[in-house]
């Protein structure tokens, strides 16, 4: 089996010794993606439905740096830092998705890297 390290511009790039995402075979795991602008590098905060929105483009953007799309997410894991905002957190995320559901697990945490509010990571199957 051959790994490939995925890498894109469409979503920030790694800020420590990881990949954005790595595809072995045709599964795709992606790291964990912060609301970060990949064009601007500003992290959103104080907004969670753009924060949200952010974390799932970036998330889109390395599945599709390995050929897939939204559809081919199977697993969704969600790190928030207030899950108190689950209700709206998870509005979104359905806008997102649409008909397609992967499995998901959304839990609360004390801390996320550089202050973020949300951080979410996949696995696809291409």
């Amino acid at each position: 089996m051959s790994i490939k390290f995925l890498e894109t511009k469409n979503a920030p790039g790694a800020v420590g010794p990881y990949s954005q995402g790595v595809m072995g075979g045709n599964i795709v795991f992606t790291s964990g993606q912060l609301p970060i602008d990949p064009q601007t590098g500003e992290l959103i905060t104080g907004d969670i439905v753009r924060a949200t929105r952010m974390s799932l483009e970036n998330l889109k953007a390395v599945v599709e740096s390995a050929g897939g799309t939204i559809e081919n997410i199977v697993k969704v894991n969600v790190f928030v830092t207030d899950i108190t905002q689950f209700g709206i957190i998870n509005e979104e995320y359905a806008n997102f998705f649409g008909t397609h559901k992967p499995a998901r697990s959304l839990v609360e945490v004390s801390k996320l890297p550089k202050g973020g509010e949300i951080e979410i990571e996949a696995v696809a199957i291409l």
